[in-house]
């Protein structure tokens, strides 16, 4: 616990730094684009073309009504915890040259995955409230709620993004194996399909993958008009900050050793 205040107090301390890496970040990442910070909304717009064409025209799946705006829901979460976890998984053995520093704090560079990340589905959000317009779906006042499931996104991804960016520099292996882990992970997901099809004696496996949660907290706030259940967020709660805990605990310990194996 106290390992974790010095985190906290450390990434305050820095903030100014860490918005200045984040947007380096952003500008390194459209540089020489003639778009620019388009490719934010074009990226998964492109993604929800394939899934709708694939799965409501090809497949004719018609179990949930404006199909595309459900896809969406899930799809925009999804795209910005595989990008901060890859980003973050990788930050730290990346940005070598920063970690030999003296004094660097080497946790603003997985913290600063997850914060880019972010700024690209916060951009991405508006398109899908003009789909929602376009496609004639009331908006709901559980909409209010989304700044509270943005930050239980960000506790979420922060802990995981700790714990696999020191794991990575130890065993390299580790962000190669989080590609088809992540791959794995987005079937197990309730994005392309909705929940109530997932048979009764696999229904567990929504409840024990955070991330899947979290694909349906965003389909009941946005879609459903609905408050996620008490029950499901204070378990989410409770497994983010286990999560924190435990990455903050193996970075802390592993951070002294960075500048060496890098």
């Amino acid at each position: 616990m106290i390992s974790l205040l010095h985190t906290l107090r450390d990434l305050h301390r820095y903030r100014g730094l860490m918005w200045a890496l984040a947007q380096r970040h952003l500008a390194q990442r459209y540089r020489g684009s003639l778009l620019g910070f388009l490719w934010s909304i074009i990226n998964p717009l492109c993604l929800m073309l394939v899934y709708v064409l694939v799965f409501h025209y090809y497949m004719r799946s018609n179990l949930v009504e404006h199909y595309p705006i459900f896809l969406f829901c899930g799809l925009l979460p999804w795209i910005w915890s595989s990008s901060a976890l890859m980003e973050g998984t990788s930050s730290i053995v990346q940005s070598g040259h920063l970690i030999t520093k003296s004094m660097f704090p080497a946790q603003l560079l997985p913290m600063v995955a997850v914060l880019t990340t972010m700024v690209n589905f916060v951009l991405s959000l508006p398109l899908l409230f003009v789909f929602m317009f376009a496609s004639g779906v009331t908006f709901k006042l559980t909409l209010l709620a989304l700044p509270f499931l943005v930050l239980l996104q960000f506790l979420l991804l922060s802990g995981c993004v700790l714990l696999l960016s020191s794991l990575n520099v130890v065993f390299r292996d580790v962000q190669h194996i989080l590609g088809n882990l992540l791959s794995f992970l987005f079937f197990l997901c309730p994005i392309v399909y909705p929940a109530s099809i997932v048979p009764e004696q696999l229904r567990f496996s929504l409840y024990l993958n955070p991330l899947a949660l979290l694909t349906q907290f965003y389909q009941q706030v946005i879609l459903d008009g609905t408050l996620p259940p008490a029950a499901h967020v204070g378990y989410l709660l409770a497994v983010s900050a286990v999560i924190i805990l435990v990455g903050n605990l193996v970075f802390c310990r592993h951070r002294e050793s960075f500048a060496e194996l890098l």
